[in-house]
C-alpha cells in the first residue's frame, strides 16, 4: 500500500511544480511547453504530474496565479506615506519589470491569450477576466482613497485611469519584449505617463507648490 500524503506535503509540493513549469514556460513560452518538458524539468512521472494538474493550460493557470501574487500592486496604507508616492513607486517598480522582461512570462501570456484553445474556450477560463478586474479594483481604490482624503482630485473616473494605466503598461511590455529597449526608450516613456498622470489626478502636494 501506498503510504498516505498529508495534504500540507500536497501544497506544498504543488507550489515547487508551479515554481518549476513557470522557469519552463520563462524558457520556451506557453506553445512550445509540454507536460513531457515539464516533467522532465521537475523529474517526476507523468502520474504524479497529473494528479495535480489536468493539462499545460491548467498548468499555466496556475502558474500566471501564482506570478499575480508578486506583480498586481500591493499598495501600503495611506497613513504610512503618501499616495501619490506610493504610486510613483509602483510606476517605479513596473519599470523593473519592463526591463527584465525576457526573464518574464509576456511571451508565455501572449501566445495563451491568443492561442486558438484559449480563444474558443474562454468561458472556461474566468481567471483571466478576473485577473483584469483585480488589477483595475485594485488601482481605482487608491486613487479613490486619495480622492476621499483629499490627496488626489482626478479628473476623469478612476476606473477609467487605471484602465488605461493597465493598458498603457501592457503595451509597453509587449512592444519592449518584440522591438528592445534601445527602440521603446522604457524610461522615457515611463516619464511621460507620470507627467499625463499627474495631470489626470492632481497630487495635493504637488498642485500646492
Amino acid at each position: 500500500m501506498a503510504p498516505k500524503v498529508s495534504a500540507e506535503y500536497k501544497r506544498e509540493r504543488k507550489k515547487e511544480l508551479v515554481e518549476i513549469a513557470k522557469q519552463v514556460f520563462i524558457e520556451q513560452g506557453f506553445i512550445h511547453t509540454s507536460m513531457q518538458d515539464i516533467m522532465n524539468k521537475a523529474g517526476i512521472s507523468r502520474g504524479a504530474l497529473y494528479s495535480y494538474f489536468d493539462n499545460v493550460e491548467h498548468v499555466f493557470l496556475e502558474v500566471l496565479r501564482d506570478d499575480d501574487e508578486t506583480n498586481i500592486p500591493d499598495f501600503v496604507s495611506a497613513k504610512e506615506t503618501s499616495i501619490w508616492l506610493q504610486i510613483k513607486n509602483w510606476l517605479d517598480e513596473q519599470r523593473l519589470y519592463v526591463e527584465s522582461i525576457h526573464q518574464t512570462l509576456l511571451q508565455a501570456r501572449a501566445e495563451f491569450f491568443l492561442s486558438s484553445h484559449y480563444v474558443k474556450d474562454k468561458d472556461n477560463s474566468p481567471y483571466i477576466s478576473v485577473r483584469y478586474n483585480r488589477l483595475i479594483e485594485t488601482i481605482a481604490d487608491i486613487l479613490n482613497e486619495g480622492k476621499r482624503t483629499g490627496e488626489l482630485n482626478p479628473q476623469q473616473p478612476t476606473q477609467s485611469i487605471a484602465r488605461y494605466l493597465v493598458s498603457f503598461l501592457n503595451g509597453l511590455m509587449l512592444d519592449t519584449f518584440q522591438l528592445g529597449y534601445d527602440q521603446t526608450k522604457i524610461k522615457e516613456q515611463l516619464d511621460v505617463l507620470l507627467f499625463t498622470l499627474e495631470q489626470l489626478v492632481h497630487p495635493k502636494s504637488i498642485h500646492e507648490e
